[in-house]
């Protein structure tokens, strides 16, 4: 039997072998009843959703500000997808693709290139919202819960814009996540194979709900078991309850929290800094590459998690925060004031 494409590329793949994709994707899997009158119902309703949440993503295309300080990782022309998940036109996507943007433009399947405007961008979770600029014409999908995902379970990758493209992905886990960058959150989703084209992608189920956004590509996204590269999204499940706080302000409450301007990664059982960046609270007061970080307001450090949670919970965003830290064999003390990290950001003219 002929396998389901691992990747389908063009945009009338997308249109023609949805459907056929998912019937045989559960033919193999035997997750399908005998034949009868209502399954062919229910499968023809699926195959209606499944249109509807490929149809609802958009391609993002931004143009960060000259001076943007996420142009030396990001670089300042950013391209990925979103997905629009109001009828006004509202889309959700990756933040990064969207931060300090000055110029931000939809592309969708028909070839339509439509101007659009940040709304929110969420440091916490990680989530950019877009606003439309004109009508889409694009039915919103419904959110579903990632929660409810199975390990194992086969789901539905999309990306958008020219190269939009599709695939079937399978659920390994989810499982909390701790980014390098000063970043954590609970409940990540980790799909494989991998997708390249993940910035923004969308990750439905096989109703066409909407479980997560995707963020990364990873080399390993198996924690137990053999090597498996793959994805991580961040999920929806994250979003429902500051959704309201992002359109009205821009940033969720918990993005205004205490910054040092850090990489880090977790090595022989401790935390050490790979990456200072520039003109961070970090560099002022003297960290360095290789440092190990001990202990952060008289708390032992072993993890990431660890390190970023004390680091937010700690108090204000703008405070004294006190590093144990050993460098070369010896302990060192290190004092630093923390920073707002929404304050660091470029905005363009008149945003």
């Amino acid at each position: 039997m002929r396998p389901v494409p691992p990747l389908l590329t063009s945009l009338s793949d997308r249109r023609c072998w949805l459907a056929w994709g998912w019937a045989l994707l559960a033919l193999c899997l035997a997750l399908g009843p005998p034949r009868t009158a209502r399954a062919d119902a229910e499968n023809a309703a699926q195959a209606q959703a499944l249109s509807r949440a490929s149809d609802a993503v958009v391609g993002v295309q931004a143009l960060a500000v000259d001076n943007a300080v996420s142009k030396d990782t990001l670089g300042r022309v950013r391209e990925g997808s979103g997905v629009v998940i109001s009828e006004d036109g509202l889309v959700l996507t990756i933040g990064y693709l969207i931060l300090e943007a000055e110029q931000l433009q939809l592309v969708l399947d028909d070839g339509r290139v439509l101007p659009a405007r940040v709304v929110g961008y969420d440091q916490a979770t990680g989530f950019g919202l877009v606003q439309s600029l004109v009508p889409l014409k694009l039915a919103p999908v419904p959110m579903g819960d990632a929660a409810q995902v199975e390990t194992g379970e086969p789901l539905m990758v999309v990306s958008g814009g020219s190269e939009g493209a599709i695939s079937i992905a399978r659920m390994l886990a989810r499982r909390a996540f701790s980014g390098y960058w000063e970043y954590h959150i609970e409940q990540a989703l980790f799909t494989a194979p991998a997708r390249t084209d993940h910035s923004g992608a969308a990750l439905f189920n096989a109703r066409g709900e909407l479980l997560g956004i995707g963020s990364l590509l990873m080399a390993n996204a198996n924690e137990d078991g053999p090597t498996l590269p793959g994805n991580m999204f961040v999920p929806v499940n994250l979003l429902r309850p500051i959704l309201q706080e992002l359109q009205r302000t821009g940033s969720s409450t918990r993005s205004h929290r205490a910054w040092m301007g850090v990489n880090c990664v977790e090595h022989d059982g401790g935390v050490r800094v790979v990456r200072i960046s520039s003109d961070s609270p970090a560099e002022r007061a003297g960290l360095q590459p290789g440092d190990r970080i001990v202990r952060i307001d008289g708390h032992e450090v072993s993890r990431l998690a660890g390190l970023w949670q004390r680091l937010w919970d700690g108090g204000e965003a703008e405070r004294e925060v006190k590093l144990e830290i050993r460098r070369g064999g010896e302990s060192q003390q290190v004092t630093m004031r923390t920073v707002d990290r929404m304050s660091t950001f470029k905005r363009a003219e008149g945003i």
